[in-house]
């Protein structure tokens, strides 16, 4: 048995937990069968049971295209080119809306079962407008047709599944909850603190991490404006690039400025950071914050946990089926606006109670001590990538059937 898996992020270009995902699971699919990667970006190698092979958009064909419309236009081209190769796998997998359409292709040209991995769901992303403008018209379409038309839909989490069912015309039977997964061999604490000292962050001088995208999704700026009620001797280190428009990059640099003004210990790396060395960075952290306000997993909880860091995290999405309120960090909840479900309906009360949980934990090193235990226990028991590769396998299996 092969699979095809489809997907706009593959090593060495990952910016998100979609290309974490995609990564970690074909390696632990590949030691059960054949795996084929078709992905955007100019890969092109064979390893063992995997093969990769990139695809780059022929950017003189888009030289005059809006600049809204770029993305979802030049994905688009990407998964024509994904089936133009011939497709010789029994089954092909995608991972986010922009393989999707490559994936319904396959599906009709070479008749093979077409699933789909749900990472996050456009409906629930209304501030990609602000990235895409009428862009997004085409993003919910094409992901709404591969849902519908999909002979599996694996949902990574129990409030993904249910998302799926109220979102879209889907059988449940059709839906299966696998969950995302870590590497706790490769993701475990160390006590190496170069890259802390690379990127200007006082090793002596304990310290709350955020890491992911500048995004309306990850809630970055509710995280900067809680700042304003975190204890002064706490060191506050965002590791926080990629942002979506220039407008929220804007907001972003502003919202620190303005914080840098009255408090020194901030430290913004605004650049991709190695695995390896943000590793020690979860490790030598004191708190891990997640302030999302959307979020169907959040694997970046678990790297934190898995390097022993407690966390402060969004009740929201699938964040609540990782993080033990209590026990491995504290749930924070979040109300959002009818209207504008990005923004907070008290977004100060929500700014001050993730504040509250960080300064309780920073308060009380024993307290983080076991919360950090445990979360990493947790990981360890729980989110194991074989087990994960395992379930997907059996999918196939019953699919091919």
């Amino acid at each position: 048995m092969k699979a095809l898996f489809l997907t706009k992020e593959y090593p060495p270009y990952i910016y998100g937990g979609a290309g974490v995902h995609v990564e970690y699971l074909v390696k632990e699919l590949s030691k059960l069968m054949e795996v084929d990667v078709r992905s955007f970006g100019d890969q092109d190698f064979t390893e063992n049971n995997i093969s990769v092979k990139g695809y780059e958009y022929d950017r003189n064909a888009f030289e005059g295209c809006d600049k809204k419309l770029k993305s979802p236009f030049s994905s688009f081209y990407n998964c024509v080119m994904f089936n133009v190769d011939p497709i010789d796998s029994q089954i092909v997998h995608c991972h986010t809306w922009y393989s999707h359409l490559g994936g319904l292709f396959a599906q009709k040209a070479y008749g093979i079962p077409l699933v789909v991995t749900t990472h996050s769901l456009e409906p629930h992303r209304p501030w990609k407008r602000e990235q895409l403008g009428l862009g997004y018209e085409l993003s919910l379409w094409v992901e709404k047709t591969a849902m519908e038309n999909a002979d599996a839909i694996i949902a990574v989490s129990k409030g993904m599944k249910e998302d799926v069912l109220n979102l879209f015309n889907v059988e449940a039977d059709k839906i299966k909850v696998i969950y995302n997964g870590i590497d706790t061999d490769e993701y475990k604490p160390v006590e190496s603190q170069d890259a802390l000292i690379e990127y200007g962050i006082d090793p002596d001088s304990p310290y709350v991490l955020f890491v992911g995208r500048i995004t309306r999704q990850k809630g970055i700026i509710h995280l900067v404006n809680a700042i304003n009620y975190i204890n002064e001797d706490v060191q506050i280190v965002l590791c926080a690039g990629e942002p979506d428009t220039a407008e929220i990059k804007k907001e972003m640099e502003d919202g620190v400025k303005k914080i840098q003004e009255q408090r020194k210990n901030i430290v913004w790396i605004s650049e991709m950071v190695p695995k390896r060395k943000i590793i020690e960075i979860y490790s030598n952290a004191a708190v891990f914050c997640c302030p999302s306000i959307y979020e169907p997993f959040g694997i970046i909880n678990l790297e934190a946990m898995a390097c022993n860091t407690p966390v402060v995290a969004s009740a929201v999405g699938g964040i609540v089926e990782i993080i033990e309120h209590g026990e491995t960090g504290y749930l924070v909840e979040f109300e959002q606006q009818k209207e504008s479900p990005f923004e907070a309906v008290n977004p100060d009360k929500f700014s001050k109670d993730i504040a509250s949980y960080i300064n309780k934990l920073m308060d009380d090193e024993e307290l983080r001590k076991q919360m950090g235990e445990r979360g990493r226990k947790r990981a360890e028991d729980t989110f194991s990538w074989k087990a994960i590769a395992a379930e997907v396998h059996e999918l196939y299996k019953s699919l091919i059937k």
